[in-house]
């Protein structure tokens, strides 16, 4: 079980521990439902379980119906075997001669051994009808929670795609493309930071100061993650292009050409993601 995400429900003040790969299999640990009956030694109880012949004829359906891989011929020589008083089964004994995969053994400190959720509920029914219940209902909440925090996660994601959509769309519509005007172009930058202010957000750092007298820090600021993240690749071209001897008013026409590609090539990927979102 390769990237398992581990969770926790509890029943009648017992914990229980839930491994899950996909949100939709997920495995339950036989071992703290077993010391709902054996708190010192829980292993016996699921090797009780699991010498039963009603029990092996459930999960070895189960794996006939789940595991194109499952030894069908073992899991019947353990079937006629079910019953007699030298029968023996464990979790290992199962996983190993059968190559079933409803059952697992975890080692470790966390270890132990779990099943898919429809095998730990009959697990549960043989134990304690009533626990099995209480078991369902943290079950429940469990998966309401993911589903709920799934549900989030894909709005909250959406709806900053639609922001960041209508940002750099605005963005460009009202400076990029244009060129840069002739003073621009021909006025001697004190620094390069405020060049590339100039180059990607059509001003300087003192006019963005008049224009916003009520807020706080500098444009920077309050740009996109986009914006930042183009930002970031003008400073490094800017490097390059300061080491080859290139005068400033050349290296703005290039970085302003630059920030123009890559910010229209990120808005034609936000569309497409949206456009996937919603699909």
């Amino acid at each position: 079980m390769a990237k398992i995400r581990k969770e926790e429900i509890t029943a009648k003040g017992f914990s229980i521990q839930v491994y899950t790969e996909d949100f939709k299999n997920d495995y339950i640990s036989l071992t703290d439902i077993a010391k709902y009956k054996n708190t010192d030694d829980p292993r016996f109880v699921i090797q009780n379980w699991m010498r039963n012949r009603n029990t092996l004829e459930f999960i070895g359906l189960w794996e006939v119906l789940n595991n194109p891989n499952f030894n069908r011929v073992q899991f019947d020589t353990f079937r006629n075997e079910a019953g007699l008083n030298r029968f023996t089964m464990t979790p290992g004994k199962w996983i190993d001669s059968t190559d079933a995969i409803g059952i697992v053994s975890k080692a470790g400190r966390y270890g132990g051994t779990y099943a898919h959720y429809d095998i730990a509920m009959e697990f549960a029914s043989w134990l304690s009808p009533e626990f099995k219940l209480y078991i369902i209902q943290d079950y429940k909440r469990l998966k309401s929670d993911e589903n709920s925090k799934l549900s989030l996660s894909w709005n909250l994601h959406r709806e900053i795609s639609k922001i960041n959509y209508k940002i750099h769309t605005d963005a460009i519509k009202e400076y990029l493309l244009k060129d840069l005007t002739s003073e621009q172009l021909s006025f001697k930058y004190a620094s390069e930071a405020d060049m590339l202010n100039v180059a990607l957000f059509d001003k300087r750092a003192k006019q963005w100061r008049e224009e916003n007298p009520d807020l706080k820090g500098n444009m920077r600021d309050y740009a996109s993650l986009n914006e930042l993240l183009v930002l970031a690749n003008m400073e490094s071209y800017n490097a390059i292009l300061i080491e080859k001897g290139i005068e400033q008013k050349e290296r703005m026409i290039e970085l302003r050409n630059l920030a123009r590609r890559q910010l229209i090539s990120l808005e034609r990927l936000n569309n497409s993601e949206i456009k996937e979102l919603s699909e």
